[in-house]
Order: structure tokens, then C-alpha cells, then sequence
């Protein structure tokens, strides 16, 4: 049959231009996009090989070989799998008729305009063999059907047409021919793609777990040498030609966990994660289903990253289907409270026809997000109980990541809590999970108590506390940034309300000590009232109510947040961080039992006038403030005022 030309389809012709002139960031992709269709056709061809005897006599050697010609600056992939037809070429090759290709080269056209990366291409509506295209100004493919004798070449340059014509192959298959651009000496990241170096690298990072040998002929030099390693005496060099496998197919996370050593996994884990530490544990298991079968390796690290907490860390785990590697830093795999697992999931469910585009709506990835989320939070629950020492470690290290995940992630909350380690009033130096806290409260006790603040020092030493060791009640110490916001979402465990001790009014201890300390607080209240009105006008400007404390001992005043008010300890978190936060006016609580109180109640009945009663309210305020860490407004000025008292009491 004679050379036919054919004209692409309109946008077949409009993402063939935008690929060649477009900004694009990983041109190297080219060889693992046409690496990953020689591996299909090897795939095609076995499957079908299963019910034809002709066929099965075509899978004794199925491989893929990668030939370069420096000098006329060629790239050859080669395969012998199923190959294709005439009429397949056309229709596989010849044109884009599959849905959603306008809008694909509708996105390279504006990433191009903007001069942005175009989204990564990933056998995007089955383009891949056109990324040839990024690299070379002509492509040329030759190929033979299993089972028949016909060869056929497709030419095109990308510039609107391609011609088909008959030709000769030795073997089934197809054979793809790049001829490659001029090398561009002004791109600082041009490579040279006839290179053998650049080949090996391409295919190690890429393509190199992909489950057939990928062979390329190589020069390598040789001289004769004696028994004990020196060149024979006028012995000469021999330049030979030696076929090498660029790729180990080693898929380790196939093996079963007996054949794969230690060292094995903490190799393949410094390959992928680029850390030079051993990991801390990892896990290997697989999912089946009807429509969503994987296998999963996965890594804890020992040490964090230096961009554990950057926003534009790398994170996420990587993604392969079938053996071929699809990207890095799959996002979409796992949650981002989990970000510093590191690893691999092979899935044989999901096409290789997937981007980043539509990770997200794919519901095989949201299953897979899932099971991983489950399987690692499992894994951290295990080793918790195994090896506590080991795991606290690890908590210092990664524990305020994790508790992100009770605000992001609420519905996760149980079993993060079952993985979350918390320092309480307890013990100063033991961590507790939130269950252990539980098991430990007292009879009666209805809530989870805790107080955040900015170290244990000064949580320790609050007057909100106070209460709480008199009735013999454990709180939570809580001091990374991070618990102000979480405990806003999961604010229960076991049916159980976690609750601020600086927050609301307090009830502890039993029904009948409740009803006491309520009788007594409404009392003073009472008793106190015109010096209560007195305070709260005095400090009008800083709190919004003054009254009676029944959570205080031995200070004589403590500030305290009304539920839903923003904590003292946020506001200043934000304020720091550059926010513009509006100041929240909190509630003053007075100590019924401090005998200061009493003396300015005496004092106030006796004079309402006196000035002192001014200076004691603002002292009062400012004592609350100082008790939880907390700033004064006009420090210079409760100087002048303590000096003032101190002569007076002289």
C-alpha cells in the first residue's frame, strides 16, 4: 500500500502545537510516558497470550530497548508486545477523539500565556505519545501486529499531518524514533537525551520498577588483566559493546515481607524520602476489591524534615500503577496531617490515563486515602503499645502534625486520640493519652478538663488550677499552638465534653459540695454587691463582668473566658503572627475566701471614697493578668503603684 497523509483533527492539532511551544517543567517525562506504553503493549500481549498458542510463543523474552545515535541525535524505544494494525495506528495514534482533550489543551494554553509549568501530563487522555514531541521535531513509528507479518510507519513533525506508509520490523512490537531538537545552550536544565547517563537517571527515577527488563547497549572499555587485578604487561584497551538492564524490577512492596531484608527497606527508603536517617517503622499491606485492588509501602521517619512545617513542603506519598511510577508527593493519597509519611502505593485498579487534575474526584483515590489514613494511624496506635519510650520520641517530634488532624479531620478524632500523647497535671514528665486521662477521673466527674497556655511553668503556676488540685481533678497541659484550634472541633471524647478550666463557670466535686459552693458564691455575691458594681465600673474598659470565682483557693483573682470567647492565649498567637485581632473583654473572678477581698470589702463599707480601693482594683487586675502569663497594659504604672503601697504599709 502507497504513503497516505492524514491531517490530525482539529484538537489533536491545537495540543500537538500547545505541547511543542508551551512552557512546560519536566520535559524528561517524554521517556516515561512512551517507557509506560511499551509496558501495556508487553502487558496486551501476555494477557492475550493466555488463550492462543501462537501468541503465547511471542512471550518467551518480552523486554524494552532504548538505542541512542548521538551523532544524528536519535532516541529509539523499542518493544515487542502486541504492536498495532494500520487501522490502529490511525485510530491510536492518528487522532485524539477521546472526551475532555479541549479542555486538557484548553489548560496548557493558558498555563503557556501565564508562562507557568503545564499540569503535569500522565497518560492525560491517552497524550502520552505525543509528549515525544516536547523533545524531538520529528517522531517516527514503526509497527507490527502479534501474529501477523505487516509492518506500518507513522511519521509525523507535529506541524498538522502525519503520513502512514508500509515498512519492515524483524519482530512484533513498535518501535518509536525521536529526532531530537538542537540542543538548547541557553536552558540551564536542557539534557542530552542521547547521553547514557541521562538515560539511566531517567529510567531509575521513573520507570525503574516497571516489571520488564529495560536493556540498552553500551560501550564499555576493557584490557586484560593478570590474577592479581594490574594490566598484563602491553596489554591494550578493547572498546566493546555490552547490553545492560537499566532497570532493577525490583518492586519490593510486591515481595512478601520475609523476602525483603532489613536493610532492603531502609535502602529503598533513603531512595524515595532522600533522608539520610533509617526510619523509624514501616508497613507493608494490600487492598482487595472487586473495582480497587493495591499494594502499599509506607514509611514513619525518625526525624522530621527540615520543611516539616513550610507551606510548600513536599509531602504525600508515591503513586505507581502496575509497577509504573505516575508522580512524587501524591498529595490526594494521604491526609495533610500525615505529610512526613513517606512510601509507595501500586495500584492495579487505576488507568494510567490519570492527572493530578482528577486525583481528587476519582473515588478509587478517596478509598485508598482512607485505608492508608486508617492503616498509618493503626501503625501508630501499635507501636505506641509496643514501645512507649520509642514512640514519645517520636511524638516530640511529630506530635503537633498529628493533632492537626482533629481539626481537619473531626471524623478521624477517635482514632487520633487513641494516637495523640498529652502532658497533664499528673506527672511532669509523663505523657497520657487521652483514654488514659479518662480512665483515671473521678467518680462523678463529667468532663475533660484542660488549660492551654504557652509552657507547662506557667500552667502549672495558674490560679485556674487552683480548684482542681484542692478536689483532686487531673487536667491537661496543653502548650503547642496548635491545641487552641483543635479542641474547637473535637471537643468530646467518649461522650465526654472537653472543657477549658479557664472557661465558664466551674462545678466540681459532688452534687452536695456543688450545691455548697453555690450556695456560698451567691452569698458573697450578695454581700459584695456594691463592690462589685464598684470594680466592674472601675474596670469598665478591660472586663466585661466582675463576680464571684468558685474555681479559686489562694489567689485573689483570676481573669476567665466567657464560651465561645477567644482565649488569651490565641489572641496573642494571632497578634504575633501579623493578625489583626479586636481585644476580648474576659470576666474577673474574686476569691469568696481571700482575705483581701474581705479587707477591701470592709474598706469599701467604711468609705466608699477612699482611693485606695481604686488603686486595690487595679491591682486585682493586674495580679490576674501577671498569674497567666499575660502582659500588662501600663507596667511602668503597677511599678509606681506596688512602690506606693509598700511605703504606705511602712
Amino acid at each position: 500500500m502507497s504513503t497516505t497523509t492524514h491531517n490530525f483533527k482539529t484538537e489533536a492539532r491545537q495540543l500537538l502545537d500547545l505541547m511543542i511551544h508551551s512552557v512546560y517543567s519536566h520535559k524528561e517525562i517524554f521517556l516515561r510516558e512512551l517507557i509506560s506504553n511499551a509496558s501495556d503493549a508487553l502487558d496486551k500481549l501476555r494477557f492475550a497470550s493466555l488463550t492462543s498458542e501462537e501468541l503465547r510463543q511471542l512471550t518467551s523474552d518480552l523486554h524494552i530497548r532504548i538505542a541512542t545515535d548521538a551523532k544524528n541525535r536519535t532516541l529509539t524505544i523499542t518493544d515487542n508486545g502486541i504492536g498495532m494494525t494500520r487501522d490502529e495506528i490511525i485510530e491510536y495514534i492518528g487522532t485524539i477523539a477521546k472526551s475532555g482533550t479541549g479542555e486538557f489543551a484548553e489548560m496548557i494554553k493558558k498555563a503557556s500565556e501565564k508562562k507557568e509549568a503545564g499540569p503535569e501530563l500522565i497518560g492525560q487522555f491517552g497524550v502520552g505519545f505525543y509528549s515525544g514531541f516536547m523533545v524531538a521535531d520529528k517522531v517516527e513509528l514503526i509497527s507490527r501486529k502479534a501474529g501477523t507479518n505487516e509492518a506500518h510507519k507513522w511519521e509525523s513533525d507535529g506541524q498538522g499531518s502525519f503520513t502512514i506508509s508500509d515498512a519492515q520490523l524483524e519482530h512484533n512490537g513498535t518501535s518509536i524514533t525521536l529526532y531530537l531538537k538542537p540542543e538548547d545552550k541557553d536552558d540551564e536544565d536542557a539534557q542530552d537525551y542521547t547521553a547514557e547517563w541521562t538515560i539511566r537517571q531517567i529510567v531509575k527515577k521513573y520507570s525503574d520498577f516497571v516489571g520488564y527488563p529495560i536493556r540498552m547497549k553500551v560501550e564499555r572499555t576493557h584490557i586484560e588483566r593478570d590474577e592479581n587485578g594490574k594490566p598484563k604487561e602491553g596489554a591494550k584497551e578493547e572498546t566493546v559493546i555490552e547490553e545492560e538492564v537499566l532497570n532493577s524490577m525490583k518492586a519490593i512492596w510486591l515481595k512478601p515481607e520475609k523476602d525483603v531484608t532489613e536493610d532492603e527497606y531502609k535502602d529503598f527508603y533513603k531512595h524515595i524520602s532522600h533522608d539520610w536517617n533509617a526510619p523509624l517503622r514501616w508497613m507493608t499491606f494490600k487492598a482487595e476489591g472487586a473495582s480497587n485492588e493495591f499494594n502499599a509501602l509506607l514509611y514513619l521517619p525518625e526525624k522530621p524534615g527540615f520543611d516539616l512545617y513550610l507551606p510548600n513542603s513536599s509531602r504525600g506519598i508515591n503513586l505507581y500503577v502496575k509497577r509504573v511510577f505516575i508522580m512524587n508527593d501524591c498529595e490526594d493519597l494521604i491526609p495533610e496531617y500525615l505529610r512526613f509519611v513517606k512510601g509507595v502505593v501500586d495500584s492495579e485498579s487505576l488507568s494510567l490515563n490519570i492527572s493530578r487534575e482528577i486525583l481528587q474526584q476519582d473515588r478509587q483515590i478517596q478509598t485508598i486515602r482512607k485505608t492508608v489514613t486508617r492503616k498509618v494511624l493503626d501503625s501508630l496506635k501499635k507501636l505506641l503499645k509496643e514501645d512507649r519510650e520509642k514512640y514519645i520520641a517520636f511524638w516530640k517530634n511529630f506530635g503537633s502534625v498529628i493533632k492537626e488532624g482533629l481539626f481537619k479531620e473531626p471524623a478521624y478524632s477517635d482514632k487520633l486520640f487513641d494516637c495523640c500523647l498529652f502532658q497533664t497535671t499528673a506527672s511532669p514528665s509523663e505523657w497520657f493519652t487521652i483514654g488514659e486521662y479518662a480512665e483515671r477521673m473521678k467518680e462523678g466527674q463529667d468532663k475533660i478538663y484542660f488549660l492551654a497556655g504557652e509552657s507547662r511553668e506557667v500552667l502549672e503556676n495558674s490560679p485556674h488550677l487552683e480548684a482542681f488540685k484542692e478536689k483532686g481533678y487531673e487536667v491537661l497541659l496543653l502548650t503547642d499552638p496548635v491545641d487552641e484550634v483543635w479542641v474547637q472541633y473535637s471537643n468530646e471524647f467518649d461522650k465526654k465534653k472537653i472543657q477549658s478550666a479557664a472557661r465558664g463557670k466551674l462545678e466540681l466535686g459532688s452534687e452536695e459540695e456543688r450545691k455548697q459552693a453555690e450556695d456560698t458564691r451567691k452569698q458573697k455575691e450578695e454581700e459584695w454587691k456594691t463592690l462589685l458594681e464598684f470594680i466592674q465600673k472601675k474596670l469598665s474598659n478591660n472586663v466585661k463582668e466582675v463576680r464571684v470565682s468558685s474555681r479559686l483557693s489562694s489567689s485573689a483573682a483570676c481573669l476567665v473566658s466567657e464560651e465561645g470567647d477567644m482565649s488569651p492565649h490565641l489572641e496573642a498567637l494571632l497578634k504575633a503572627s501579623g493578625k489583626d485581632v479586636p481585644p476580648v473583654k474576659r470576666i474577673l473572678e474574686l476569691n469568696p475566701r481571700h482575705q483581701l477581698l474581705n479587707k477591701m470589702q470592709q474598706l469599701f463599707a467604711a468609705n466608699r471614697s477612699d482611693s485606695r480601693i481604686e488603686d486595690y482594683t487595679d491591682m486585682l487586675y493586674a495580679q490576674a493578668l501577671l498569674a497567666e502569663g499575660g502582659q500588662l497594659p501600663d507596667p511602668a504604672g503597677f511599678n509606681r503603684k506596688v512602690a506606693e503601697l509598700m511605703v504606705n504599709s511602712l
